[in-house]
């Protein structure tokens, strides 16, 4: 357990550091800055592979399926570009979501920092029941294979996330229930007082609720994706917080350039069908570790690379 309490202790002093340091003054976050941010998490996340090969090579930490060393990298590796590829679709409804709200660029980063520790809790919550239900009902890899092939097909045929409307929600109408909101903000307030009552819901704190509802139902989809990969809790658990991690500086990398990307959502449609189809087989196919990374890893990358030769003419 050791090497959990020093993983969820790393995160979160770096989380503190972020808000309490990096970040204290809120600030528009220019593209240069993101595309730092965005690199140095990209980075630390392919160099913890690393860490997961030493720890595993050691012993370290409990290991159900008696994953050698370069197997566990491998399977953290593809469980990463798993969660970072279906992080693009996320990204999409913040976007929509902060322009809905009419949250200004500098107070968005507060938004997302509170967003992303709550996506930490829900999605350990998950991961955990979703690891103990599939290793007590086998079964129930084939009901996740059938949904994310499901999932695929649906992303295929219908429209794109701009139909989303915020406002329109069960989650928008449903706060307004609960607590009174207002359209004024106050600085990066959460609640502020108002003539219609002491604690009123600022946008702020409306967008990060919707946020977080968004990133429970995409997590619907992201979860079981990476369960097909493995269900070592450690490494479905470090994949899915170092995406999480990077998904706020990415998110102002890219906020600006969405419609330039848009062939990666076949690539996103290819990445679920294969791990749709692998969790349907496993009783009758066996796929090499390095295969199942080298097809995710060429599916981004042609989503890449068309999106960015369809947007410049070359084809």
């Amino acid at each position: 357990m050791i090497v959990w309490y020093i993983f969820v202790f790393a995160i979160l002093g770096f989380l503190i550091l972020d808000l309490g340091v990096f970040n204290k003054t809120p600030h528009i976050i220019s593209t240069k800055e993101a595309s730092k941010w965005t690199v140095f998490f990209v980075t630390i996340s392919f160099l913890f592979s690393g860490v997961i090969y030493w720890i595993y090579s050691n012993n370290y930490i409990a290991n159900p399926d008696e994953l050698k060393p370069a197997a566990a990298a491998i399977k953290y590796l593809t469980g990463y570009l798993i969660e970072l590829s279906l992080s693009v679709d996320n990204i999409f409804v913040i976007a929509i979501i902060f322009s809905s709200f009419k949250i200004p660029q500098k107070y968005q980063h507060r938004v997302l920092f509170w967003g992303i520790l709550g996506a930490i809790i829900f999605r350990g919550l998950m991961i955990y029941f979703g690891v103990l239900i599939v290793n007590k009902f086998a079964w129930t890899t084939y009901v996740f294979g059938a949904f994310l092939i499901f999932t695929a097909v649906k992303m295929l045929l219908s429209g794109k996330e701009e139909d989303f409307q915020p406002k329109d929600s069960f989650v928008y109408k449903t706060i307004g229930k609960i607590i009174p909101i207002t359209s004024e903000m106050n600085h990066e307030k959460f609640f502020i007082t108002t003539k219609k009552a002491k604690n009123t819901a600022t946008p702020l704190f409306v967008a990060l609720i919707v946020i977080e509802v968004m990133d429970v139902v995409f997590a619907l989809d992201s979860v079981p994706a990476i369960l097909a990969i493995t269900s070592d809790p450690f490494l479905v658990f470090s994949s899915n917080i170092f995406a999480i991690l990077g998904l706020r500086s990415m998110y102002f990398f890219l906020a600006n350039m969405l419609e330039k990307f848009a062939y990666l959502e076949y690539s996103l449609i290819a990445i679920l069908t294969f791990v749709g189809l692998k969790m349907l087989l496993h009783d009758f196919i066996e796929l090499a570790e390095w295969l199942s990374l080298t097809f995710i890893a060429l599916s981004l990358l042609t989503g890449i690379l068309v999106s960015l030769k369809m947007n410049s003419g070359e084809i």
